[in-house]
């Protein structure tokens, strides 16, 4: 196996203990380890292009990865009453709609990678969680505007885009 996908194991095994520690409300220990998950994400990317290492196990499970780790982050915050349910609901249902279209896709043989669209909500959704994680810092030394908030909203407006250009790029697989 090589390094990029171990990167991508070592984010799903990191997920319980982010869990486990926001749910004690050590948040800012949460905020680390959910920060150093989002950050093997980009590493095990750029790695893989680079050295050409790029495997259909990467292909399916980064992404997979990727959608756990937020997942799990934004259920817990709607659990701590942070964040309301709704936009989970339509994050999930974009994840499962894409899920849904590559597992069609998959059957027929082909592997969808990410678009870039997908790869930046994922960024936007990361970044809105670890600043809500770290209660606004650093932008609350400056003001109170709930900037984690306005981030996780232009995630879900970001998300909902992704997803409908997702479907039209790749609306061939629905005819088959």
């Amino acid at each position: 196996m090589n390094l990029p996908n171990k990167l991508t194991i070592l984010r799903i095994l990191m997920i319980p203990f982010f869990i486990v520690f926001l749910m004690m409300g050590f948040h800012y220990v949460a905020a680390v380890i959910f920060v150093a998950a989002a950050a093997t994400d980009a590493l095990d990317g750029k790695i893989a292009r680079k050295y050409n290492l790029i495997t259909n196990f990467g292909k399916i499970m980064d992404p997979l990865a990727d959608k756990l780790l937020v997942v799990s982050a934004l259920i817990c915050m709607v659990e701590l009453g942070w964040i309301p349910g709704w936009m989970v609901i339509v994050i999930l249902a974009r994840e499962f709609i894409i899920t849904g279209l590559r597992t069609v896709a998959a059957g027929e043989g082909l592997i969808i990678a990410a678009g870039k669209s997908g790869k930046f909500k994922t960024v936007l959704q990361m970044v809105a969680i670890s600043v809500l994680l770290l209660k606004d810092w650093p932008f609350s030394l400056f003001t109170e505007l709930p900037v984690g908030m306005a981030l996780l909203w232009a995630a879900v407006i970001m998300t909902v885009y992704s997803g409908v250009e997702y479907i039209v790029k790749n609306k061939n697989v629905f005819r088959q």
